[in-house]
């Protein structure tokens, strides 16, 4: 065991075996641990719908009272009496909360879960002090033994010793794990610190009034050696000279013979540093955690569960697919354990492992793990792995995660791990302007944003901006804020005496919203705001510089070249002749040389054209149904 408190404002404390750290408990002086504190509170709401009860005790948050850790003592009536330790009534046998507490009145509890989020801490009225080797139940009867005790011989000899012992009235008590094999004396003196600080307590109880602290909890150093120091560790390495000197004091008190064990660190470089500690810890807080034989988990955690999910990664030493996916599936439920522990990871967990086939294969995995959690303090339950390789379970959760203690939710997602891209906050904000703009109050429109997006509003929507602007009159600033983040945008409109504008709400879930619109064949002509008329513009001004170029002066025609004049006096030839052939009356022939007959010109005519340089002109004669008609001259020519 190893026990870093140098730094004076964190505690860290942690169990090695083989090299390998096996559990870590980190405690800091600005967020000590309430768990264990017991409290006298006064109800402040009673919840029929939930059956529970709100209870000030005291803290910054009221505590949750359920109807299912309230004692009979509560209860009205002839319900009232006592229970046996291990057997409490089921929630059918309690009457309703309404009727067992009152608002306004004072009750007796213990906190047993640190508030998570927005949930308060959870309260009970069944108190438990715990001791070396005893845990004492006030208000409970008979003995119990602890779960982790499983030879049932053993567990029947625990319960005969304390049997023969003289307890006080009214108290139940429950034999720890290490109170296993030891003797009657040192029971005894157990026994005799409890009864002891509950006349303390019951004393306070009587003087305070509500909400008031009545027992705190031991630290972490003391609450640690009581819970988990057993004669498997064979050293205390401590580097602090006060914390080893109180190790040295708790050890004479209850294992005297232990206490040689206790050792102090005399480097410089740091007890957890020397150690390799550093490194595993660090590990710790990562996402994936590489398993031995190399495969890796993901462990992710929400606020709903903690999603496990097991891969198989670079391991194939198996020919057989069934053979790897065991191995692999054994390993991560021993590492699975590990990390639960290590990060102490509570609440609803889910586990994803490699499919198996073999029933006999998914029993051992299940085996695997069901022994891999034995050492764990906290009270778990485990199903059956599915035909998915999925197992769900539950590990009694005490208070946040290690990892909470640690981390802060990031500024930029708030914890999401992903914020909007650039692009589609670069859309938002023009969308957002567009309804800026659209005010007739406003002048003058600031965006604030990262620098990353003002530059890429400024580079990639120039034009949209510019636009917006001419369009609507206004002064549309982009501002870069370094200490914004990467998805907030801050726009703020001020009219023309500089005094700020509420022009980018967003109508309630209760009020009304309107939607105008007009009949698309109503519709008066817009030049529009957005990037279609943008682009009707840009077509419009194209077009009106092509007839700009095509126009001509009246009575100017653009001078011909020689080739292109005699392609245009040949095409009026070939018109000529494909008329003349298809007219009753043929076309004098041109110049001096007399009168040609129709066959002659048709004649010579057509053995200087090919029948497709004719029938090239028949659309322009009209109707496909008329072309043997005569006189159905194309009126253009």
């Amino acid at each position: 065991m190893l026990i870093n408190s140098a730094e004076g404002q964190e505690v860290r404390i942690a169990i090695v075996d083989g090299g390998v750290l096996e559990e870590l408990y980190v405690e800091r002086a600005s967020s000590a641990s309430r768990v264990g504190n017991v409290y006298k509170g006064r109800i402040t709401n009673v919840e029929a719908s939930i059956q529970a009860a709100f209870v000030d005790f005291g803290l910054a948050k009221n505590g949750f009272l359920h109807i299912a850790d309230i004692r009979p003592e509560y209860f009205p009536g002839k319900q009232k009496g006592s229970e046996a330790v291990g057997r409490k009534r089921s929630h059918r046998e309690r009457p309703p909360i309404q009727d067992c507490l009152k608002r306004g009145q004072e009750v007796l509890v213990q906190l047993t879960k640190e508030g998570i989020g927005t949930k308060g801490p959870t309260l009970t009225t069944y108190l438990s002090i715990p001791g070396r080797l005893l845990v004492m139940m006030p208000g409970m009867s008979r003995l119990g033994v602890s779960r982790k005790i499983e030879d049932q011989r053993a567990r029947s000899e625990a319960k005969a010793l304390l049997a023969n012992m003289k307890l006080p009235p009214d108290m139940g008590f429950i034999l720890r794990t290490a109170g296993f094999d030891r003797s009657k004396r040192e029971f005894q003196r157990d026994l005799t610190y409890l009864t002891r600080l509950w006349n303390v307590i019951s004393q306070q109880v009587k003087k305070a009034k509500a909400p008031a602290a009545i027992y705190q909890e031991s630290d972490l150093i003391t609450r640690t050696l009581r819970d988990t120091y057993s004669t498997q560790i064979d050293r205390i390495i401590c580097d602090s000279e006060p914390v080893a000197h109180k190790v040295e004091e708790f050890l004479e008190l209850v294992m005297p013979r232990t206490k040689h064990r206790v050792e102090m660190y005399t480097g410089a470089n740091g007890l957890f540093h020397d150690s390799g500690l550093e490194e595993e810890i660090e590990k710790i807080y990562a996402r994936r955690v590489e398993l031995p034989l190399g495969g890796s988990l993901i462990i992710d955690q929400t606020e709903a569960l903690v999603a496990i999910d097991v891969n198989s990664g670079r391991f194939r030493k198996h020919a057989d697919a069934e053979t790897t996916a065991l191995k692999i599936n054994i390993d991560a439920a021993k590492e699975i354990a590990r990390q639960l522990r290590l990060r102490d990871l509570g609440g609803v967990i889910v586990m994803d492992f490699i499919d198996m086939r073999p029933e006999k294969n998914r029993r051992a995995v299940e085996k695997a793990l069901r022994d891999a959690m034995k050492p764990d303090r906290a009270k778990t339950k485990m199903d059956r792995i599915s035909s998915f390789g999925i197992i769900e379970m539950t590990r009694q959760r005490m208070g946040p995660s290690l990892a909470h203690g640690v981390y802060t939710s990031c500024p930029h997602c708030g914890g999401e791990g992903m914020i909007k891209s650039r692009e589609s906050l670069s859309l938002e904000v023009m969308r957002r302007l567009r309804r800026a703009c659209a005010a007739a109050e406003v002048a003058q429109i600031e965006v604030a944003v990262e620098p990353g997006l003002a530059q890429y509003l400024s580079n990639k929507h120039r034009k949209e901006l510019s636009r917006l602007e001419a369009q609507s009159a206004k002064v549309i600033t982009i501002t870069a804020d370094a200490q914004l983040a990467g998805d907030e945008v801050n726009i703020t409109a001020t009219n023309a005496r500089g005094s700020k504008v509420a022009c980018d709400k967003t109508p309630g879930a209760k009020g009304k919203r309107t939607i105008k619109s007009t009949p698309l064949d109503k519709r008066p002509p817009s030049s529009g705001t957005g990037d279609s008329a943008g682009k009707d513009e840009d077509s419009g001004k194209r077009e009106a510089k092509a007839k700009k170029r095509r126009r001509r002066p009246r009575g100017k025609k653009k001078p011909q070249s020689p080739d292109k004049a005699d392609d245009e006096q040949a095409r009026r030839d070939k018109r000529t002749v494909a008329k003349a052939l298809f007219s009753d009356t043929a076309p004098a022939a041109p110049g001096d040389a007399g009168q040609a007959t129709e066959a002659e010109a048709a004649k010579g005519d057509a053995s200087e054209f090919s029948p497709a340089d004719i029938l090239a002109g028949e659309h322009r004669r009209g109707k496909s149904g008329d072309k043997s008609k005569p006189g159905t001259e194309d009126p253009r020519d």
